[in-house]
């Protein structure tokens, strides 16, 4: 959960890269493409170069051609090339808090369905109180942190896009977590990610290009602007990595947290045209952990009185047969 939860940073902080990107190129779909090309240029020199991403493309290759996996479930990458694309777009405009409150949006809900469905390496996940509580407190804690962003109705329109983005995250990371599973290596697992993102968006900019020519910017010189390929390649290898072990809710949940808390720091510390951080802000973003708490805890807790259960029933056969 810790790890999901500075993945979540990592995604707030991504959004602001390849939101002033998207700025400086004057094109959402050029800036997404700069960002997972490189990513995938990244992981084209990693995984070759070690034993585990060698074995994992092996395993990859084995499973596709028994049917242990199958093609589908090589495209969550579609879905990540289609939110780093939104950043781009809607961010510059938006603000990071408020493309946060509409992927969180999407998000929160789609990850119920996707557990509930069994998508995920998991298997199915009970829809429960306290998870559907967690997911139910998320969105509104970030509705309440980017509350005074919804007095200007033009954003709630622009919005829909990371909307859209956040109900096919929750999707991403349960067949990542299937790939990462089948060829036990999370660099694999990255890699089919990005290989899928980079030609899906690869073919929109040649769409692009055909209809309205190259970008109106140049690429900037600013080396931290190229960033966020890196530090997608991060975000995606923890959440295929950890995504077997909470589900894919608790993964998301933890995701919002990081993401709310990211978005609020970047807001404070490095403040854009876009970003209004006040204290309702930052109340939404301590509620948001609180949500986490309940919807981890509680399976914990649930968990933790079953096995008291168990035990004191297993002490009491015990002392019946030695009396």
């Amino acid at each position: 959960m810790a790890l999901a939860t500075l993945a979540g940073v990592a995604v707030a902080t991504q959004s602001r890269i390849n939101g002033e990107l998207g700025v400086r190129l004057g094109d959402g779909v050029a800036a997404a493409v700069v960002s997972f090309g490189s990513g995938l240029l990244l992981l084209l020199l990693l995984v070759p170069a070690t034993r585990a991403g060698r074995r994992g493309l092996t395993a990859l290759r084995t499973a596709l051609q028994q049917g242990a996996l199958r093609p589908w479930q090589c495209l969550g990458g579609a879905c990540g090339a289609f939110l780093v694309f939104t950043q781009g777009a809607t961010v510059g405009t938006l603000g990071v808090a408020v493309f946060t409150v509409a992927v969180v949006a999407g998000q929160s809900a789609s990850s119920l369905l996707v557990d509930r469905a069994g998508i995920g390496p998991s298997g199915r996940q009970a829809v429960t109180g306290a998870r559907l509580a967690g997911a139910a407190l998320t969105v509104v804690a970030v509705l309440l942190a980017v509350s005074d962003r919804f007095r200007e109705p033009s954003t709630l329109a622009l919005a829909l896009l990371p909307l859209l983005a956040g109900v096919a995250v929750a999707w991403q990371q349960a067949v990542n977590g299937w790939v990462r599973v089948v060829t036990e290596s999370t660099l694999t697992a990255t890699l089919i990610n990005f290989t899928a993102g980079t030609a899906v968006l690869l073919v929109a900019f040649l769409v692009s290009l055909a209809l309205r020519g190259l970008p109106p910017g140049e690429l900037p010189n600013d080396l931290w602007l190229y960033l966020g390929g890196p530090i997608g390649v991060t975000f995606i290898a923890v959440a295929a990595a950890v995504v077997r072990l909470t589900g894919v809710l608790l993964l998301g949940l933890a995701t919002v947290a990081g993401q709310v808390v990211g978005a609020v720091l970047l807001d404070v510390l490095m403040p854009s045209a876009a970003s209004h951080p006040d204290p309702t802000t930052l109340l939404g973003a301590v509620l948001t952990l609180v949500a986490v708490a309940v919807a981890a805890l509680g399976g914990r807790v649930r968990a933790w009185s079953s096995e008291t259960r168990s035990g004191t029933a297993r002490r009491g056969r015990t002392d019946d047969a030695g009396r």
